[in-house]
């Protein structure tokens, strides 16, 4: 479980100006958790923070814990019916901010069935507190804090429809928090007709609502069960094509809610169970499109976060592309080659983790047909791969990769490789002391010298034997260096070999 985000507090209501600063925090903090590898994670949305509430600083306080008897009679003010019942429901709902008052509150009888007869009451203010005290009690990391809420999920789902966007907002993410620590919780809302209903209400035209919606069904497609129980349902509702939709029109502008659904889709094509379902609804193509868009966008100063929008189109991309479903026929397009070195130039030096997904996007596209292949030459593009074999461990394996997909499409492309050249920067890869970037580097090498022996001549003239030296106590190479190394003197033969041959013969 990862750490949770916290949205911005500040008055309730207020003018657009206001409202769009709030959707700027929260965007930021959804990137931030992003960013930090966070993909599952609770959401806290406290607008109406009172000044008591907040330190000199502006900062939100944590209340102390609160005795069992206070907490009792906490639950005795909401109780009554008096004028002072609203005041006392902010109370509790202060109070709830705490872990260990969380606690204490739902042990007491009949806690969690006053704050249904209140959310569910007729009076809005009253309402609106009480789900304000169960989406704190929603933020606990208490399994049985989530479990306590059982009672509430169907109310929940009850009022994701014919109410203010701020009471759905807050629903929304409620549930969400309570799917995140439960899987009794996930149990119980499928049978609900959770599935339905967030298909009902990823038409709605307000972008806190969507936005809502991404984080709890995000959070739904994460589970362990996804695959086999929660996936299964998406694919039959009108979700899929509603969220590839808002992710093609919204991810350029950075919305929340498009980079909530980008993520979705990522999920459920990483399930390996819906992407013919996807497929068939223009995956592909409009993710592709998508790419190629925001790669022409970026600006010389990229802005921060805009690496993370770019993130889970190209995992999309990638995954589909690895299926064997010959779905790259439909993308053969070069310029989603310049789109991937566009993005690799921007991002490489700040953000190197967007290069290895670039990387592995552009391995899944080089795999089985030569279309990208040959156009990395035509585009002069390989220099700038062969840059990348420094970068780190990761993209040395991935360039290395790329190159043994093109060098496998035979002669005429290894004669091109060899003339690039890209043998030079190869040698310096076989004395890195990573058996896995050597190993693939054997792989290349023994591509390049089957289909264009002339490779072998200038690696022997260049020193390579001496480079394999030292991999041959190394016990997951020592087999391929030494084969490799009769690999090369069966295709010079003694004469041409002879310089070097005694030192061949040594290790063959």
């Amino acid at each position: 479980m990862w750490g949770r985000r916290r949205r911005g507090a500040g008055p309730s209501g207020g003018g657009a100006e206001e409202l769009r600063a709030r959707r700027r925090e929260r965007e930021a903090a959804l990137r931030k958790a992003r960013r930090q590898e966070q993909l599952v994670s609770k959401r806290l949305l406290r607008e109406d923070t009172t000044a008591e509430e907040r330190g000199q600083d502006g900062a939100e306080i944590v209340p102390d814990p609160l005795s069992e008897d206070e907490v009792l009679e906490l639950l005795r003010g909401v109780q009554r019916g008096s004028e002072d019942r609203r005041r006392s429901l902010s109370r509790l709902r202060w109070a709830l901010q705490n872990k260990d008052t969380q606690q204490k509150f739902v042990r007491l009888h009949g806690s969690i069935q006053t704050l249904i007869g209140l959310f569910t009451s007729s009076l809005a203010d009253m309402q609106m507190e009480a789900a304000r005290c169960l989406h704190e009690l929603s933020h606990s990391n208490d399994p049985a804090v989530a479990e306590a809420c059982l009672p509430v999920t169907s109310y929940l789902l009850t009022y994701l429809s014919g109410h203010s966007v701020e009471f759905t907002e807050l629903c929304l993410y409620t549930l969400g928090n309570l799917v995140v620590e439960s899987k009794a919780v996930r149990k119980q809302l499928l049978p609900q007709g959770i599935i339905p209903v967030l298909a009902s209400c990823i038409q709605s035209p307000h972008e806190a609502v969507l936005e809502g919606l991404g984080y709890v069904l995000s959070q739904f497609l994460q589970a362990k069960e996804a695959p086999t129980e929660i996936i299964p349902l998406v694919l039959d509702s009108v979700l899929p094509q509603h969220m590839l939709r808002l992710v093609c029109s919204g991810l350029k502008a950075g919305t929340g809610a498009a980079l909530e659904f980008a993520w979705c889709l990522h999920y459920i094509i990483c399930s390996h169970t819906a992407n013919t379902a996807l497929l068939s609804l223009g995956a592909l193509p409009a993710l592709t499109s998508l790419l190629l868009d925001l790669a022409s966008e970026i600006p010389q100063d990229a802005p921060e976060g805009l690496e993370l929008l770019i993130c889970p189109v190209l995992r999309c991309l990638s995954n589909l592309l690895a299926e064997e479903t010959g779905c790259e026929v439909q993308i053969q397009d070069e310029r989603l080659l310049i789109a991937l070195f566009l993005i690799l130039q921007c991002f490489l030096q700040q953000h190197p983790f967007i290069a290895q997904e670039c990387l592995w996007l552009l391995n899944n596209l080089t795999a089985d047909k030569p279309f990208f292949c040959s156009a990395l030459f035509s585009l002069d593009l390989l220099p700038a791969l062969l840059q990348l074999l420094p970068c780190s461990q990761m993209a040395s394996v991935l360039v290395l990769t790329v190159l043994c997909n093109i060098a496998e499409k035979g002669p005429a492309y290894c004669q091109q490789l060899y003339q690039q050249p890209a043998l030079p920067l190869l040698l310096p890869t076989l004395t890195l002391p990573d058996p896995e970037v050597v190993g693939q580097c054997l792989e290349l090498l023994h591509l390049l010298f089957l289909h264009w022996p002339e490779a072998a001549t200038d690696f022997v003239r260049q020193g390579g034997h001496r480079a394999l030296e030292q991999h041959q106590s190394t016990p997951e190479l020592q087999e391929r260096a030494r084969a490799l190394l009769d690999m090369v003197g069966q295709l010079l033969g003694t004469s041409v070999f002879s310089p070097c041959h005694t030192i061949l013969s040594a290790f063959s």
